[in-house]
């Protein structure tokens, strides 16, 4: 894009932001009424409008129901969508509300209605106005909860989703350009205040910006170290995939248990650190039932388990297992020379529990 922040994107520059999509036999565009969505949708309509054939552009408006202004956005956004020649879908977030961690369920559940409203028009691509920006307050935002550095290489450009692709092709634009582009355009948008309410997390580091900004750290130099960070984490993700193999070929001989990812301690220690914290990770996803494992608790995992394999190397222990441990829906055991990860049982409920022991009461 251009180094001038504040100029309006040319028709060229545009071309060349919808380039990798042109052969997607449908698209959704995911609008909700404010400058960089309705920029998204404006740009996409202008660069559909340039090809002879091209994907179908589909507009789609979620109402989470939180504030009374999104029905009108959402009719602004209909009107707009129908003069620019698409088609337009409002899709509502109906039932109760979580009192905590609304951020995350509202998101949540515009992706979940923004993959039906992609399924049912056959929409390869969910398309979000995501900017340089939200790049750098993503950056930040998981910094301060201590994420690895694949968390830190924050997101994107297209990334695999529920068997849909969400694409991100304002993310190298910083939001001003694309302000400068409705401008000249002359478009409204409209103005969401909890952009700027103070008790969520991203509006407060949004303000902080300027000041990071005067100190050499502005939304260009953040997404520069974001982009460094995804470079080095694609790197441990290819050292990660040879040491499977290697680990793979270390057992080449023994047939592996269905279910069951099972690895050689000895040579599972003398991987990095990095690598064996990975292999745990995706073994653990695999094959637990409660959902993606937390990297701090895989983190305690891996330091037992190296303690454990230092201090049980070399000792009889006839089948015992030295280690045995649950994290996230995966039972994890150390036995034998050989560390394996398999499903967890399913945890019991308390009713199931009481019923039990009334059934063993009366059976004594």
């Amino acid at each position: 894009m251009s180094d001038d922040d504040d100029s309006p994107i040319s028709a060229r520059a545009a071309k060349q932001l919808f380039a990798e999509l042109k052969a997607a036999p449908a698209l959704v565009l995911a609008v909700s009424g404010g400058p960089d969505s309705v920029a998204l949708m404006w740009l996409a309509a202008r660069w559909r409008r340039g090809l002879a054939r091209g994907p179908e552009l589909t507009v789609v408006t979620v109402d989470h129901g939180l504030r009374v202004e999104a029905a009108r956005e959402a009719r602004e956004v209909k009107w707009l969508a129908t003069e620019l020649g698409l088609t337009h879908r409002t899709l509502r977030w109906r039932g109760a509300k979580p009192a905590t961690g609304l951020p995350a369920a509202a998101r949540e559940a515009r992706y979940r209605l923004l993959a039906q409203a992609a399924r049912s028009t056959g929409a390869s691509h969910v398309l979000t106005a995501h900017t340089r920006d939200d790049q750098a307050e993503t950056l930040l935002m998981r910094l301060l909860r201590g994420s690895g550095i694949a968390g830190l290489s924050a997101m994107a450009r297209f990334t695999p989703r529920d068997g849909l692709v969400l694409a991100r092709p304002l993310l190298d634009v910083p939001k001003s350009q694309l302000i400068a582009t409705l401008k000249r355009a002359r478009i409204a948008f409209a103005d969401d205040p909890t952009n700027r309410d103070a008790a969520f997390t991203r509006p407060r580091l949004r303000a902080l910006l300027p000041q990071l900004a005067a100190e050499g750290g502005d939304a260009r130099t953040l997404v520069r170290l974001s982009a460094r960070l995804a470079r080095a984490n694609a790197a441990v993700e290819v050292l990660t995939d040879g040491a499977e193999r290697f680990l793979r070929l270390r057992d080449r001989g023994d047939a592996p248990q269905p279910g069951v990812r099972s690895f050689e301690a000895a040579a599972f220690a003398a991987l990095p650190e990095e690598v064996r914290l990975r292999l745990l990770l995706r073994a653990i996803d695999a094959l637990g039932h409660e959902g993606p494992a937390e990297l701090g608790k895989v983190e305690t995992l891996l330091a037992a388990l190296d303690q454990a394999v230092r201090e049980g190397r070399g000792a009889p222990v006839r089948g015992r297992a030295i280690l045995k441990q649950t994290l996230a829906g995966a039972l994890i055991s150390l036995a034998c020379g050989r560390i394996h990860i398999a499903p967890a049982p399913a945890r019991r409920s308390q009713g199931n529990v009481k019923a039990n022991v009334k059934r063993g009461l009366k059976g004594g």
